[in-house]
């Protein structure tokens, strides 16, 4: 029976790959996986091939090997921990509809199907671990230690969860509500914690104080703060609670072949432990795979229907962001169902909540910090998240085009112009980010205008705020034009779920789109950085450099949004020219 599922996988594996080389005939494809190749070569195969150019690696030192061991361990009880604490479903092995089709009517015993799991699973963790190879190999280390640790570490959590929704599923079947698990589970991780920061905390010397002076430099605080940290993991209980887990970090963390091969015997012993422990687990599961099954069914019709939000739930009444009045502007109504699509995570009253709560915190950063380094590093970090928003945001919020786009017809079938199409589309993802942004903006300019180390008042700093709070909703539409034209010109590249294209081709193409994201929004950023640039020197002269920068600011954003007005037009005449009809397919 091994050698039919062994015989299964092999197969299924091939057709995969001959289909994704195949595909590469067509140009879409073909560019993506050239520049996807490319991203691969130059990113990490450059890296350990000793070829010239390449990035020197960085090297661990060994003094610190005990220190990343419990670190690495400790994850793997948060992860551990998660795994017993969040699921509430019964244990269920994922199998496709033909899956289920085939191999459950077949005389297969509960022990096959459970080896048929593991035996798929080893596909994607085989190729996950190459992929984290190439990864951390630029961090130095051996590059087959790091392959062969990443594998026992991807297979020993996977074998984990797998016998723990046994467990689950067992306990369930016995009258253990998940309430009670959880509890249990809480109680007991309480009291090992107690017991073993107790013991750690006698066996600790007392903490310098002096050393963690937040008004010293960062870099002067970082090496008393390791030194205390690798006492705390490394003394005390805690090791010896978290050794099995330590046994499995320990041949990815090897510096020799001798150390690797002696790390690698243990590790093998937790792994095949685990083994064990879900083999001899007689746990019914076939009910509830039948269901998973189905409902994944329903998620991949329900995307091929264009319906992927709602995709296998059971749709639940959502709050509407505001109450949608019966006239106004048709782009409005657009907005206002796009934002309900968002869920929870936009309505006012939870915005003005975090907005007092950003104040709130300012201050009392401001009173408990006082002058210290911290303040302006603390600012600087919101300031960066919100520079990031403005280039990664519109990635992730795709309550646009994006999601509307399998559904275009019904669009296009609407009494409105295309550009009040394109309007509503993209409303929705730019309030939302400029809500982050104003959010960002008010921890950023509460902790620079409590300290004086950045040569600037709070007055001008207040100036610089409303600056930026004026600029950021007209580059929020610009950012969003671009991805949503790119669904418009390149149809058939649009990825829509499980549907789309995977692989380096849709790496590449997602370069691609990024790439010319940036140039599109450097581009438009140079008229009204020129026109910021004069208005800001001929109002200085009459006014104060104080009031000129916002003077300044509103010129930019009216160029800002004359340029995204001629964006939403070119984008509405895109949007009446699309013919999906006469798309290629994939």
């Amino acid at each position: 029976m091994i050698s039919a599922l062994l015989y299964l996988q092999y197969h299924s594996l091939k057709n995969r790959t001959l289909m994704r080389i195949k595909r590469l005939k067509q140009p879409k494809y073909l560019l993506g996986g050239l520049v996807g190749g490319l991203y691969f070569y130059f990113y990490f195969i450059r890296s350990f091939m000793g070829l010239p150019g390449r990035r020197q690696p960085l090297t661990l030192a060994t003094e610190n090997l005990a220190l990343y061991e419990a670190v690495g361990a400790l994850m793997l009880v948060v992860a551990i921990l998660i795994a017993w604490l969040v699921p509430h479903e019964r244990a269920a092995l994922s199998f496709s509809e033909a899956e289920v089709a085939f191999l459950f009517p077949a005389p297969l015993s509960r022990r096959g199907l459970v080896h048929f799991k593991l035996l798929r699973s080893q596909t994607a963790i085989l190729f996950t671990s190459l992929l984290l190879m190439l990864i951390s190999n630029r961090w130095g280390g051996k590059l087959w230690f790091h392959a062969a640790g990443w594998w026992l570490l991807l297979s020993t959590l996977n074998l984990h969860f797998l016998g723990s929704s046994f467990a689950r599923t067992l306990l369930l079947d016995r009258g253990i509500s998940n309430w009670q698990r959880r509890l249990g589970i809480l109680a007991l991780l309480l009291v090992v914690a107690g017991l073993a920061a107790a013991w750690t905390w006698r066996s600790l010397p007392p903490l310098d104080r002096s050393q963690f002076v937040l008004s010293r430099p960062l870099p002067e605080l970082f090496p008393p703060a390791k030194h205390y940290l690798e006492q705390v993991l490394t003394s005390g209980p805690l090791p010896y609670i978290i050794y099995p887990l330590r046994l499995v970090v320990r041949p990815y963390l090897a510096t020799t072949a001798a150390g690797f091969f002696l790390a690698l015997c243990p590790a093998l012993l937790v792994l095949a432990a685990h083994y064990v422990w879900v083999i001899r687990s007689d746990v019914a599961f076939e009910e509830a795979s039948l269901a998973a099954a189905r409902k994944t069914a329903e998620k991949l019709a329900a995307v091929r229907a264009g319906n992927w939000r709602s995709a296998g739930q059971q749709l639940k009444p959502r709050r509407q962001p505001f109450a949608l009045g019966t006239t106004g502007p048709p782009a409005v109504a657009v907005l206002w169902k796009n934002l309900i699509s968002t869920g929870q995570a936009f309505t006012l009253r939870m915005w003005v909540s975090l907005a007092i709560l950003a104040v709130v915190a300012c201050v009392v950063m401001g009173q408990a910090l006082g002058n210290s380094g911290a303040l302006p590093v603390l600012g600087g970090i919101a300031a960066l998240l919100l520079v990031w928003s403005l280039i990664l945001g519109p990635q992730f919020l795709r309550q646009d085009l994006r999601q509307d786009f399998l559904l275009a017809d019904v669009l296009k079938t609407y009494p409105l112009p295309g550009w009040q199409i394109a309007l509503g589309e993209v409303l929705a993802p730019a309030v939302v980010l400029t809500a982050i942004q104003w959010v960002l903006l008010l921890v950023s300019m509460g902790l620079w205008s409590q300290t004086g180390q950045l040569g600037l008042d709070a007055a001008r700093i207040i100036a610089i705020g409303l600056s930026a709070a004026l600029i950021v909703p007209m580059l929020n539409l610009i950012t969003l034009l671009i991805p949503n034209a790119a669904v418009l010109l390149f149809p058939a590249w649009f990825q829509t779920g499980r549907e789309g294209p995977q692989g380096l081709e849709a790496t590449g193409q997602r370069i691609i789109f990024l790439f010319g994201q940036l140039v599109v929004f450097l581009i438009t950023m140079i008229p009204a950085a020129a026109a910021f640039t004069m208005v800001f020197l001929l109002a200085r002269l009459a006014i104060s450099p104080t009031l000129a920068i916002p003077v300044a600011a509103v010129v930019a954003a009216m160029v800002l949004s004359a340029e995204a007005a001629l964006g939403l037009w070119l984008l509405g005449w895109l949007f009446d020219r699309l013919d999906l009809s006469n798309e290629p397919t994939a």
